[in-house]
């Protein structure tokens, strides 16, 4: 195998993906642009729904109370509530968000307060709905406090100390390092995100380097050169190779700017420090890409092996697209709840790095499955440039009718 050779392809490939739009658009600009643009635009959003909701009285509908008129009458008066009278029809109401919740209050509700009776009420509401859950908040919030300065109603009146309200106070201090924290909030993500970004960096030049040149009629030119087709393919997969790991990189430079932009942001808005900040080591980077290395190598000989079926750019998008399903479906499954680490999962590729990068952005390493994790993935990752390999050297394939 000639080296020299191999450089020549890839460096002619680098060149000719360096001068096209969407190469470009999907290897440097799309992962640069990204994470800013998904971090503020959806935190900003986010701020204005919760903050609308927040702001906006929230309009309730009271069923029963005739006979407790001083509890209507201080719930009336209560914060961000709008009080309406019953209606039989308060389910449709809250189903149409008409109104946003609908208490029920028993009879003899106040007269069993006044005699220190055990009694309750009852919340409507719309399950999901964020201005529903913010009425309902507020109406627990006014009963809870009820219910406080009813018990310190009945025992001044008994001369009990308050203390007995709450004998017990739970402290809560975090043990856990910013690193793990973050990580633990947001690896699963960050993982999602790196392995999606990996096979999507590759798609684009993957396809422009076989069904590309198939559609432009180079084809043939390219292999009548003086150069085997064993060195054209192995430039051709470098360079897509090149495109997926610089989408990688620039997508974590973004990232981790977005992070770092969010979390001064909040230690100007608050004075209790930030309360996004991004803490994770270079350690921790060094080896997620590590593990993403060999995914990368598969996801290059994947595509372009695919993409040789294809007589068109078209033809091959339609191939590779729903691809995309394929590595969602487990990265999405690393970040569900319960979904750990083991030995059978070890040998799962997609599913192997998304769980172990996700431990690694906690900053804990298992080793033992680090190793399984880059031992199997390079395996599939030679198995693939293997495919890709033989392929490029099928004449029924490269000129497919």
């Amino acid at each position: 195998m000639s080296l020299r050779n191999v450089g020549i392809v890839y460096r002619k490939e680098l060149t000719d993906s360096l001068r096209d739009r969407r190469t470009l658009i999907s290897m440097i600009l799309v992962p640069l642009l990204l994470f800013p643009v998904l971090m503020v635009g959806l935190s900003y959003i986010a701020g204005e729904v919760i903050g609308e909701a927040r702001r906006q009285p929230s309009r309730v509908m009271v069923l029963g109370g005739e006979d407790s008129p001083g509890v209507l009458a201080a719930l009336r008066q209560a914060p961000g509530l709008n009080v309406l009278p019953g209606r039989p029809d308060y389910v449709d109401q809250i189903s149409e968000k008409r109104i946003r919740a609908a208490v029920e209050i028993p009879p003899g509700f106040e007269a069993a307060l006044e005699q220190g009776n055990q009694t309750a009420v009852k919340i409507y509401m719309y399950e999901g709905d964020l201005k529903s859950q913010t009425g309902v908040e507020r109406l627990q919030k006014f009963f809870r406090d009820l219910s406080d300065r009813t018990l310190r109603k009945h025992f001044a009146a008994r001369h009990l100390p308050e203390g007995l309200l709450k004998p017990i106070n739970i402290a809560q201090k975090n043990v856990a390092s910013p690193e793990k924290v973050w990580g633990t909030l947001f690896g699963g993500m960050i993982s999602y995100m790196v392995i999606l970004l990996s096979m999507t960096g590759a798609m684009y030049p993957a396809m422009d380097l076989a069904a590309g040149e198939k559609e432009r009629g180079t084809i043939e030119t390219i292999l009548c050169s003086p150069v085997s087709r064993v060195h054209l393919v192995l430039g051709k997969f470098l360079m897509v190779m090149t495109a997926s790991l610089a989408t990688v990189a620039l997508s974590a430079i973004s990232l981790g700017g977005s992070f770092y932009g969010l979390g001064k942001l909040a230690v100007m808005q608050a004075d209790k420090g930030p309360s996004l900040q991004m803490a994770i080591s270079l350690k921790s980077i060094a080896a997620v890409l590590m593990l993403v290395l060999p995914l990368a190598v598969f996801f290059s000989s994947a595509l372009l092996a695919i993409s040789l079926f294809a007589k068109s750019y078209r033809e091959a998008q339609s191939y590779l697209t729903p691809l995309t399903f394929v590595v969602i479906i487990p990265a999405v499954v690393a970040m569900l709840p319960g979904t750990e680490l083991n030995t059978k999962l070890a040998l799962v590729p997609i599913l192997n790095t998304a769980l172990v990068s996700k431990e690694i952005m906690t900053g804990t390493y298992h080793w033992k499955y680090i190793a399984m994790i880059f031992a199997s993935s390079c395996v599939y990752g030679a198995a693939a440039l293997f495919i890709a390999v033989k392929l490029f050297q099928r004449e029924e394939v490269l000129f497919r009718a």
